[in-house]
């Protein structure tokens, strides 16, 4: 079983762009949230991707599985309406790791996060210029939650925003 070990920050200001090393757009959408659990359905690159998340929101179990990019679109379309989300998703290398930094489209616009996957829960990242406030324990800012939200959480557009 694999462990999923993620901080997640506001992004602060633009700064992080210089240093993208790839990019790539994301639509994904919620098949079930419940009790901490949730079944994600991604697209990505074309590829399709089932994941499984157990409750947590700083380490959590999680399980991946592939699914043909046909099916994975026509399951957004007909099972994930409502709780679904696009983005745009920038990898940035900084302090030896992989900073994923999300910019939200639609509803969410205005919306950057940085996301990093950690070796364990006690490692302790070398933060980026442009890492602002942490969010890892506010579970507005969870994925599954943006997925049904009207918008930024709390009206708010963060810093970060282009």
């Amino acid at each position: 079983m694999k462990v999923e070990v993620e901080r997640r920050f506001l992004v602060a200001g633009d700064g992080w762009r210089a240093g993208v090393a790839r990019s790539r757009a994301i639509r994904q959408g919620y098949l079930a949230r419940e009790d901490g659990v949730t079944v994600r359905l991604r697209l990505a690159a074309g590829r399709g991707t089932l994941t499984i998340k157990g409750p947590g929101l700083l380490v959590r179990p999680e399980f991946e599985y592939p699914v043909p990019a046909e099916e994975a679109e026509a399951m957004l379309a007909a099972l994930c309406a409502g709780r679904s989300l696009a983005k745009t998703r920038h990898d940035v290398p900084f302090g030896g790791l992989l900073w994923e930094v999300d910019v939200f489209e639609g509803p969410l616009a205005g919306l950057v996060l940085a996301e990093v996957e950690l070796p364990d829960a006690l490692h302790a990242p070398e933060l980026p210029p442009w890492a602002g406030a942490e969010v890892t324990q506010d579970p507005r800012y969870a994925n599954a939650a943006l997925a049904s939200a009207a918008g930024p959480p709390g009206g708010d557009v963060p810093r970060g925003a282009p």
